[in-house]
This record gives structure tokens, sequence and C-alpha cells, in this order.
């Protein structure tokens, strides 16, 4: 493997380290221990590593627990864990749902509940109003999903639609004392979007919805959407929540990892958000422009746009393809794009890092990198051109990381 290429994969792994769920559940457990036994709920594409990380610290004091995660991301552990659809809702989710509220519901009043909640939650758990089909669900999802609609804006429509989401969990926890522990996969950390926030006040929810661009069918569902607690309702007041992993610790993991390799290290403050193929353009420009020697580390979340029938791979794979076409002939630079949770779209791999000569491969067996971008088929493009990234399920999801490495001469 080509040096650069290896030392950039080393400073993604990196990243992923400093924000692995089971490492900051523990860390945050050992320095403020629960007191007496507790019972678990573990929901998100980390939930296993998350209950792991309690385990760790508390063992049998763990009364009863019930871990809910993506499908392929299940691990072996002493409670039952449950395997659901991502990124739509699908029937394994509706009844991870129902075991949930069985769940809730044989919880002692008066216990204690740790809440672990990971990316993903949103679509691994839920419960719809009566008067919304799992196929209509389906249907609002896909197309919000194919719409280019950030993910603060994806979020405030699901949360209107669940039973659970929008601080509905907490009416269903009350009186119990819950803490909530939160691996963040959304801009700003805000708690209302992580996993739909379910254990969260929402202000938002009593207020008209403003997305514009909205269909009908969509319209029309928002109009049986469930009662939200207050935030002055008295559910919240036994609920403490804290972040334990977010995107900047990644970053800052990422930076430490450049300097300590010797490179001069940049670390972008900007949220990496829009159109992919843009962002992928825009971030290969800077790179090409720099000092040799020189990691640029961004992090965010872009978005695509479907045609009908798309083609394999996610935003990451497209965002790396755009860069590509721009480091084209380059022999001194590589780019990274990589999802934190390993999966890019409904893909197995995590995204891509390319360099000036990926295009070329890839046209080696009559591939038009356009062409394909047009598809939303960069997965493909960049399997022919050997650049794609395969980690697996990572125990973590705090959005995406770019890296650009700059060196000379090709070294």
């Amino acid at each position: 493997m080509n040096d650069s290429r290896k030392k950039l994969l080393q400073i993604f792994q990196s990243a992923l380290a400093a924000v692995n769920g089971r490492a900051c559940v523990r860390e945050r457990l050992k320095e403020r221990p629960l007191p007496g036994k507790v019972y678990m709920v573990a929901v998100g594409k980390a939930a296993c590593a998350m209950a792991q990380g309690a385990q760790d610290v508390m063992g049998n004091l763990i009364a009863d627990a019930l871990i809910i995660t993506k499908k392929g991301h299940a691990e072996a552990l002493p409670w039952p864990v449950l395997e659901a659809g991502h990124p739509l809702v699908d029937e394994s989710s509706l009844e991870a749902g129902r075991k949930l509220l069985v769940f809730v519901d044989r919880i002692p009043k008066d216990a204690s509940v740790l809440v672990l909640i990971s990316g993903g939650a949103s679509a691994l758990v839920e419960v719809l109003p009566s008067q919304i089909s799992l196929d209509q669900f389906q249907e609002i999802n896909r197309w919000i999903l194919g719409s280019g609609l950030d993910i603060n804006d994806y979020n405030r429509i699901r949360r209107r639609l669940s039973r659970l989401k929008g601080g509905r969990l907490a009416k269903l926890l009350y009186p119990r004392r819950v803490l909530c522990l939160v691996v963040s996969d959304v801009p700003g950390n805000d708690l209302r979007a992580i996993g739909s926030g379910p254990l969260v006040a929402d202000e938002d929810m009593r207020r008209p919805l403003t997305v514009r661009g909205l269909p009908d069918f969509i319209t029309e569902a928002l109009k049986h959407m469930p009662p939200a607690p207050a935030p002055d309702d008295v559910c919240f007041q036994n609920v403490k929540r804290e972040i334990v992993a977010t995107l900047d610790n990644a970053k800052s993991a990422a930076l430490e990892a450049a300097k300590e390799l010797g490179y001069l290290a940049m670390l972008e403050t900007g949220f990496i958000s829009g159109y992919a193929l843009e962002a992928g353009a825009r971030l290969a420009k800077k790179l090409l422009r720099s000092e040799p020697g020189t990691v640029h580390i961004w992090g965010g979340e872009t978005t695509i746009r479907l045609p009908e029938s798309p083609g394999r791979g996610g935003r990451n794979q497209s965002l790396a393809l755009a860069a590509a076409m721009m480091l084209r002939g380059h022999d001194d630079a590589w780019f990274l794009s990589a999802g934190t949770d390993g999966t890019d779209g409904p893909t197995d791999d995590a995204g891509a890092l390319v360099d000036g000569g990926t295009i070329a491969r890839g046209e080696q067996s009559g591939l038009n990198a356009e062409q394909m971008l047009a598809r939303a088929d960069a997965g493909s493009f960049l399997e022919a051109s050997g650049d794609l990234i395969q980690t697996g399920p990572t125990g973590t999801n705090v959005m995406d990381i770019m890296l650009g490495l700059k060196v000379t001469g090709g070294s």
C-alpha cells in the first residue's frame, strides 16, 4: 500500500478510536458511576458498543436491558439485541418499537434507567400514529432521503410523526430517573435532532412546520401528529442528558495523529454540508493549493440528489469521486471521505480514499466518472479504481470525516 494512503487511513482510525461508543460510555460511567441497579436501553448504530461500555463498568448492576441496532451491527451481549431497519423504518423497526414499549412498562416506577442513544435511532425503533401506515411512512422517508433536505429538517418531520420521538419517550419513562448518554451525529449536537429527541423537550413541536416544498401527502400526514410534552412538562424533571462523543472529538484526534506523523495539520472548523459533488470539488481545490506536508481535517455531512433509479454509493463516495476528478493527474495529493459509522448510504463501504490516478484507473474498466456521479453510482466507479474503504461497524457515529494530504513529488 502506498505510504501516503496508509498514513491517511491511520489518521482516520485514530479519529474513530477517539469517539468509540464503548470507550466513551465506559469513561463517563467510571468518572461518575450510577448508584444501585439500573435498567438499560441502547438504540442506534453504536448501541452494542455503548452497551458494552456500560457493562464494563456496571456488570451485574444492570438489572435488565434492551438493545436495538442496525441490521449487521449486532454483537453478542447478555441481553436481547434486536436488529432493525435503516435508513428506512421497516416492519422490524415497528417490532422494536413494540418491544420497547413492553420493556419500559416492565421497569419499576422507582427504578433508574440508563438510555444510550446514537445515530440511526430515528429509523431503528418506531411507534407510529394509528392513522399512518408503514407504507405511508416509508414513502415519506424515501421522498425526504432523495430530496436533499438536511438532517435537521429530516428529523423535524420524523419526530412529529412518532409516538416515541420529540420527548414522548420521556413521558413513557416518567417518573423513573433517567440518565441519557449520547453519541452525536447531527450538526451543532442538537439533542432534539439526535435520534429525533426521544428524551428532549422540543418547543418547535408546538409551532407550524416551515419546511418548504413538502408534497401534499406529507403535509396531510403531519395533521396526525401525536401530542408531544411541553418543555415544562414534569416528565423532563427526572431526565439528565449528556453528550459523550462528537464530530469535534474525532477531528481533534485526527489532528493529533497527523501531528504525530510529522505533518502540518490544519483543523478546518467549518461544517462541510450542501451538495456532495460541489463540496468534493471545493475541498480538492483547497488541497491542491496547500503546502507539501500538509494534512487538512474536515468534518460534516453533505447531501446527494438521487435519480429515479440510483446506483451504488452514498454521499461520501460521491464526494470523494468528485474530488478525484479535480485531483486527476496530480501525483502529490490524496483525499479521504468516509462515514464514521462504517457505512456510507445503503452500502457496506465507509467511503473512499482517492488520488490523482483514481479517474484513470476507473476509466480502464470502461467507466466514466461524470456519468457515474449523475447516476449516483460513484461506488461502482470507485470499486473499479480500487479506492473504496471498508471498516465494518465502527461502534460510533459522529457524521463524516474528510482528510486531505499534500506531499512532495508523489511520495
